[in-house]
């Protein structure tokens, strides 16, 4: 996901977005504690989506 397709889209999408990231991450964080995450470089790739939306909100917020 990029920053560029995140700044089209409006707040609310953006929150869902973000809720939908943080769900994700609590499932991959859930299959790391039982080692059923046979790919972890899919939670550090969720972490920096997680970023780049609550970036793209705050720059939002900021504009107003």
């Amino acid at each position: 996901m990029k920053a560029s397709e995140l700044r089209d889209k409006d707040s609310a999408a953006l929150n869902k977005e973000l809720s939908d990231l943080l769900k994700a991450q609590f499932g991959l964080r859930m299959q790391l504690a039982t080692q059923q995450l046979s790919n972890t470089s899919q939670l550090q790739n969720v972490r920096r989506d997680i970023a780049r939306v609550r970036t793209v909100l705050n720059e939002k917020a900021n504009q107003k």
